[in-house]
C-alpha cells in the first residue's frame, strides 16, 4: 500500500513539474519593451536599436533560465559585444553580418532572475551593431542605483581599442578584433564609482589634428562630437538632453602629438593650435552642460618631453578658464608610470585597470 502511495505521489509530482515547464513559455521581447534600459550613444528605430558608441548598452532582468539576444553586424569589418550577467563579465561575442541572429546567453540554472547587459565592445567608427530584442520567458526593469553621471570623451584609449589580447595582435586579425570597451578605464571606473557613463570616443581622433592627417583631411573631435554617430553626418544630431553628466572627462591629445605612420609628412606639434582648439571645444561642452565639472586627462601613450609639453598645454587651458569663467571647475590629471603592452603600444586590459585605479581618488574628489 505504501509503495502504491509513493508511486502515485511521484507521478503527480512529475505531472506538476511537466505542467510548470509547459507553462514557462519563451516569448520574443521587443526592443520597445519598457523593461529594457538603453545607455550610451544609440539610435532607436521602429523594430531595432542601433548600438553606436563604445560601451553603448542594453540592460534588463531576465526571468527564467532561457535567454537569447538578437544581434546583427551592419559593418564591413568585425564587430563584437561584451556580455555581463549579474554584474560579472561573461564573454566577448563575435557578431555576424547579413542577418539578425539569436545568440544564446548561458544563465545560471539555479536562479530564477538574472540581470543581463549587452555592451558594444567596438566603437562608432567600426560600424553599427543592430539589436533586435530578446527571447525569454519575461523581463523586468532593472532599478538604476547610480549616484553620478560621467561622460568620457577621448580616442582609442577611451575606446579600449587594441586592449583585449585574447585575440593575438597581428596575423590575420583586424584592428577592431582587440577592442573591448567593457574594459576601458572609463567603464571600469564607472562600475567602481557606481556611475552611469557615456563614452564619446573615436580611435585616431584629436583636438586639432588626427593620428595621420592634417587639419581638414579628416574630421577631428570638435567636428563630430555633436553628431550622434560621431562622424560628419549632421542630419542625425546627438540629443544632449538624453544624458546630463555631472562630470565630463576629456582624454585627447595622443593623436595630436603623434608622428603618424612615419611615412606621410607631418608638421611638429603646434602648442598654440592645440590649446586654441581645446578651448573652443570646451566652450561647446560648457554650453551643453553648464553645471558639469570638467576633468582634463593627459595620456599614458605620450611620454618624455612631449608629456611635459602636454601638461603645459592643459595648464594653459585651465588658466584661460580661470580668468574667463572662474566659476567653472576644471581639474587636470596626470597618469604615472603606465607602460602600454596592448597592440600598437596601446594600454592592455590590465593597464586599463591600473589607469582606473589611479583615477579613482581624483574622481572621488571632484
Amino acid at each position: 500500500m505504501n509503495t502504491i502511495l509513493k508511486l502515485t505521489s511521484t507521478l503527480l509530482l512529475l505531472i506538476l513539474i511537466t505542467s510548470c515547464k509547459e507553462n514557462s513559455t519563451v516569448e520574443k521581447i521587443d526592443v520597445a519593451n519598457e523593461n529594457l534600459t538603453y545607455k550610451g550613444r544609440v539610435e532607436k528605430l521602429e523594430n531595432s536599436v542601433i548600438l553606436i558608441g563604445s560601451a553603448s548598452s542594453i540592460t534588463t532582468k531576465i526571468i527564467g533560465n532561457t535567454c537569447e539576444v538578437y544581434l546583427k553586424n551592419n559593418a564591413n569589418q568585425n564587430n563584437y559585444v561584451s556580455i555581463e550577467v549579474d554584474g560579472k563579465y561573461l564573454k566577448k561575442l563575435f557578431v555576424e553580418k547579413d542577418t539578425l541572429k539569436a545568440y544564446k546567453i548561458e544563465l545560471n540554472p539555479t536562479k530564477t532572475e538574472q540581470t543581463v547587459s549587452i555592451y558594444k565592445a567596438t566603437e562608432a567608427s567600426t560600424g553599427d551593431i543592430v539589436f533586435g530584442g530578446f527571447n525569454a520567458e519575461s523581463v523586468k526593469k532593472v532599478k538604476n542605483t547610480s549616484i553620478v553621471k560621467i561622460e568620457f570623451i577621448g580616442d582609442s584609449i577611451t575606446c579600449a581599442a587594441a586592449s583585449d589580447t585574447s585575440i593575438p595582435c597581428g596575423g590575420d586579425s583586424q584592428y577592431y578584433d582587440q577592442s573591448n570597451a567593457y574594459f576601458s578605464y572609463a567603464t571600469i571606473l564607472g562600475r567602481e564609482l557606481n556611475a552611469d557613463v557615456l563614452l564619446s570616443s573615436v580611435s585616431g581622433i584629436g583636438i586639432y589634428r588626427n593620428w595621420n592627417s592634417v587639419k581638414g583631411e579628416e574630421p577631428i573631435m570638435p567636428e563630430v562630437y555633436e553628431n550622434l554617430y560621431l562622424n560628419k553626418n549632421t542630419s542625425k544630431p546627438y540629443n544632449f538632453k538624453s544624458f546630463t553628466p555631472d562630470i565630463v572627462s576629456i582624454c585627447l591629445g595622443t593623436n595630436d602629438f603623434s608622428n603618424g605612420d612615419g611615412v606621410k609628412e607631418r608638421l611638429p606639434f603646434d602648442q598654440n593650435a592645440y590649446v586654441e582648439a581645446y578651448i573652443d571645444f570646451l566652450k561647446v561642452i560648457i554650453s551643453k552642460y553648464p553645471q558639469a565639472k570638467i576633468a582634463l586627462l593627459d595620456s599614458p601613450m605620450v611620454t618624455g618631453e612631449n608629456n611635459v609639453i602636454f601638461n603645459k598645454c592643459l595648464n594653459r587651458i585651465k588658466e584661460y578658464f580661470k580668468t574667463e569663467n572662474p566659476e567653472k571647475s576644471i581639474s587636470i590629471f596626470k597618469f604615472d608610470n603606465v607602460v602600454p603592452t596592448g597592440c600598437g603600444f596601446h594600454p592592455e586590459i590590465k593597464e586599463h585597470k591600473e589607469m582606473a585605479r589611479m583615477l579613482m581618488p581624483f574622481f572621488k574628489n571632484l
